[in-house]
């Protein structure tokens, strides 16, 4: 399987296992405080149309969240792409999952086609003005971030993660197993550095919980009978010797 291409050069980023599972990841741990769930918009591997003068040109991010503009929530209304010149709204982060065929691709190295096609980073940097791009290299294990500053991107310092204010989250690589897939991977924390759990990660930490309190439950029960075994022994053994416990402070 690494012998065959798991991409078509004219239709690059089809996705693998790991382009499946990572997005998927980003997006349930991307939770922020500062907006309603309705109130932005997270997309994986779906098409991003960005001109409309040449309205069949598209970008595929493997993940982007837009602000401010509603997610929908009705079964027929879903997007079947995210159209520019429609939302009016450019994503506030874009994240591409780099791989030894897009990498040239992804970090502006390669050159615009012979039809005038923009880059991947010119629409990110200058169609679009995406505040924040990322980029993440599971083969390096190597993170990339960029923020827009002046209309050019700068490249951030990225060893304790990507603080992001406007979301009141930061982006960083988590080594642990999701799905059952151990590895490193690209997940949202919080401002107190803890990572955001996922919907199956809160079920789990519920449940430890309610087993907790029913352990603690069971403990209070086990020494309040013990407690009583013992009074109940101590009566028996002062009726022994005539003593009525019920006369003694």
């Amino acid at each position: 399987m690494y012998d065959l291409p798991s991409e078509n050069p004219e239709d690059p980023g089809l996705p693998d296992e790991f382009h499946d599972l990572q997005p998927d990841l980003l997006t349930q741990t991307c939770q922020t405080p500062r907006y309603s769930p309705q109130d932005y918009f997270v997309a994986s591997d779906l098409n991003l149309y960005y001109n409309s003068e040449h309205p069949l040109w598209y970008k595929r991010p493997d993940w982007f969240v837009v602000l401010g503009v509603r997610r929908s929530n009705r079964q027929q209304d879903l997007r079947l792409s995210y159209v520019i010149w429609q939302e009016l709204v450019s994503p506030f982060l874009v994240v591409e999952l780099a791989s030894p065929g897009t990498e040239n691709e992804d970090l502006g190295r390669k050159a615009r086609r012979a039809d005038g096609t923009p880059t991947k980073w010119e629409v990110y940097e200058q169609i679009l003005q995406v505040p924040y791009y990322i980029i993440y290299d599971r083969y390096e294990n190597q993170l990339r971030a960029f923020r827009l500053q002046s209309g050019q991107y700068e490249a951030l310092e990225v060893s304790q993660g990507v603080w992001f204010e406007e979301l009141e989250l930061g982006l960083g690589l988590w080594q642990g197993s999701y799905e059952g897939v151990e590895g490193l991977w690209l997940r949202f924390y919080n401002r107190l550095r803890n990572w955001i759990p996922t919907p199956s990660e809160r079920a789990t930490l519920a449940e430890s919980e309610r087993d907790r309190e029913r352990q603690e439950k069971e403990q209070t029960q086990t020494a309040l009978e013990e407690e009583r075994r013992k009074n109940q022994q101590l009566r028996e053994r002062l009726a022994q010797l005539g003593i009525d416990s019920d006369s003694l402070s």
